[in-house]
């Protein structure tokens, strides 16, 4: 997804400043940036990119119980780097070198009933943390590991939550070229963009104490850079559509201050025999909105996709309006993020399918402007 709320992730580091008493942050550090020529490598780029100020392990899915009953979720992992390569060495347990934080979202379709959560720590005496040598991810007791070909998520809080198994359907898809995805003119504003975009679930999903054997499919995407976006955007609408043809599609669109598209929106089509291309003409239309009453921000609530080089016509509607984490501490912001269904063609041929969309900057301006 691009640059996931990147910039209210910067502005937790500003607000993590604050917290110690500064007025603003006393050293500008040094992060690896995302550019051209990346090579990825495998296990490594599974594992934590401390070299990097920004990155994330993200996590949604589609699922059904044994009776059919249907079900949506999140679980997203957050690494924030604050020292960079700064030369002030802290070697107290206590020390806020990293910030981990993590959302988790539980959509119960049949009830219209959206559960949210979310989780902020330090490392310090083993709170939370990301492995940089092993698959493993924590903070508390929601967790992230891989045993072999399978990963393990797990999460819960007031009894709601997920615990899955997940095994990868497709190959890994690499978003971009040359090892990037670009989200703006600037050296460096881009990030490292992975993704398996359709893997087989199941395992357990609980409501309230109530535990639900579910099976399905998810999406992971995986994310790493250090640059924040192009001061010029509002926003963005981000889609990860997962069709009965065994096609898959991630699309955003980012949305600038002016009211127009930024011209690196983009997107990925990956087709049933694993191959996948670039998504450069596109276009994403809003039909309908909703309101939020916990917020009062105004979200768009049905689109029309219309990709022409492939003959893509879409039509993907919520599966109900109020998906909206709202308030969150960990990022002084809301957004929604919530599972969707798509109905449309592709080359003529009627597809339905399954997703998620993220929809970032309907409610408050992005926070933007941070010490240097």
């Amino acid at each position: 997804m691009p640059y996931r709320l990147t910039l209210f992730l910067l502005s937790l580091i500003l607000v993590t400043s604050l917290a110690h008493g500064q007025t603003k942050i006393p050293y500008s550090p040094k992060f690896q940036e995302a550019l051209p020529g990346y090579n990825y490598q495998f296990p490594r780029d599974n594992y934590s990119h401390d070299a990097f100020r920004i990155e994330w392990w993200y996590y949604t899915g589609n699922l059904q119980s044994e009776n059919g009953r249907q079900f949506g979720y999140q679980l997203t992992f957050f690494r924030v780097g604050l020292e960079g390569d700064s030369p002030i060495e802290n070697a107290s347990k206590w020390k806020v070198d990293q910030i981990y934080f993590s959302h988790m979202t539980v959509s119960d379709i049949h009830n219209k009933k959206f559960h949210f959560f979310e989780r902020i720590n330090r490392k310090g005496i083993n709170n939370a943390g990301a492995e940089s040598d092993r698959f493993k991810v924590w903070n508390s007791d929601w967790s992230l590991t891989a045993d072999g070909n399978t990963q393990k998520i797990k999460a819960q809080e007031n009894e709601t939550g997920i615990e899955l198994n997940l095994i990868p359907i497709k190959k890994r898809v690499f978003h971009g070229e040359n090892g990037i995805s670009i989200k703006g003119s600037d050296k460096g504003n881009a990030s490292h963009y992975f993704s398996f975009t359709r893997i087989k679930t199941e395992g357990s999903l609980f409501i309230k104490g109530e535990e639900f054997k579910v099976t399905g499919n998810s999406w992971m995407d995986r994310e790493f850079s250090s640059n924040p976006l192009n001061p010029k955007l509002v926003g963005w609408d981000w889609f990860s559509l997962k069709f009965d043809n065994q096609t898959e599609i991630m699309l955003y669109q980012l949305r600038q201050k002016d009211g127009g598209i930024d011209p690196h929106s983009s997107g990925t089509l990956i087709s049933a025999d694993e191959s996948s291309r670039k998504i450069s003409n596109f276009s994403i239309s809003p039909k309908s909105s909703w309101t939020s009453e916990h917020t009062g921000a105004t979200y768009p609530a049905i689109w029309e996709i219309n990709l022409s080089e492939s003959n893509t016509h879409l039509r993907v509607t919520p599966d109900f309006s109020d998906q909206e984490l709202y308030n969150l501490r960990s990022i002084s912001g809301s957004y929604w993020e919530g599972s969707v269904s798509i109905k449309g063609t592709m080359n003529g041929k009627p597809v339905t399918g399954k997703g998620y969309v993220e929809l970032v900057g309907y409610g408050n301006a992005l926070k933007q402007d941070l010490p240097d």
